[in-house]
């Protein structure tokens, strides 16, 4: 998490990262689920992929729709920018609420009352000058079910988030082995976490995603942890071809489904755990024999 102290002066303001910026085009895309999110932490011997993460790669399907819409700004207007889908230091959901898209929650995500949740974030930067749009009020109230939805008390108080209790930070960012004091509570999450999002009462009016690069694959809604288990890299990358996923790489993917199989209580899960405690990686065969002491217990 370096990066957040390297690039704060960046972030402090649009025109720190780039001068010439006169005015940000704020967007949301909604990803919205057909489904419950949560359904798949019922069955302990599948995988429970973050919702975002059940098809393709968002920074290219956002990316590709903002580049779009920056052709036109510069045909009309001939005027310059530049486009960030999460890939700069932009404060995204602070832009994305001045431009009276939606309100930062408590879980410290935006909130939208027509998308809840469900929203990816991007951003243009113009030379262009454009009439401000109101800011969104915060409409959280007394709610607080986010906070409580946390498996590892991740939030320490409203608009806070501790992200290295996060379980989306600890399979995803987090490169070692995983702190033993989280492993019971991810339960079967391999990749992400949707518990804060999905509890939201202004998902309600969330419509599922008309895009269908964000629809989830039908493979990865609720895939079985004995089948990833075996994935070794070519398959791995040949699974994860243009998802998000991919970049996390096989063995920190494989980490997570080890523990996920000691949280399973499913002892056909026993062979893979022995193999995979002698896999080459060291944090692979850590978590594997974590899971197998957790099968045989």
């Amino acid at each position: 998490m370096g990066w957040l102290a390297e690039r704060t002066d960046q972030r402090s303001h649009p025109q720190s990262l780039w001068p010439e910026a006169r005015s940000v085009i704020a967007l949301g895309l909604s990803y919205a689920p057909d489904g419950d999110p949560l359904a798949t932490l019922e069955r302990k011997d599948r995988g429970n992929i973050s919702v975002y993460a059940r098809n393709r790669d968002y920074h290219d399907v956002a990316k590709g729709m903002l580049k779009h819409l920056g052709q036109f700004v510069v045909s009309r207007f001939g005027n310059d920018v530049k486009v960030f889908v999460d890939t700069a230091p932009v404060m995204e959901k602070p832009l994305a609420e001045r431009a009276g898209i939606g309100w930062q929650g408590k879980h410290t995500n935006l909130v939208s009352r027509e998308h809840g949740s469900w929203l990816f974030l991007g951003e243009i930067y113009t030379t262009l000058e454009i009439p401000p749009d109101p800011p969104h009020a915060n409409r959280c109230g007394s709610c607080s079910r986010c906070m409580a939805a946390c498996p590892t008390n991740a939030f320490p108080a409203p608009y806070r988030l501790d992200a290295t209790r996060c379980i989306s930070y600890l399979t995803i960012e987090h490169k070692g082995a995983i702190p033993e004091e989280f492993r019971a509570a991810m339960g079967n999450r391999i990749y992400g976490c949707d518990d804060c999002l999905a509890v939201c009462p202004w998902n309600r009016f969330a419509a599922a995603t008309d895009t269908d690069k964000l629809r989830a694959r039908a493979d990865l809604t609720a895939p079985k942890l004995a089948e990833l288990a075996l994935l070794d890299d070519a398959a791995f990358r040949a699974l994860f071809t243009g998802s998000p996923i991919k970049r996390i790489g096989r063995n920190r993917f494989i980490r997570n489904v080890m523990i996920a199989a000691g949280n399973s209580a499913d002892p056909s899960l026993i062979p893979t755990a022995k193999r995979l405690s002698a896999d080459p990686d060291p944090v692979v065969a850590e978590a594997a024999e974590w899971a197998l002491a957790r099968l045989t217990a």
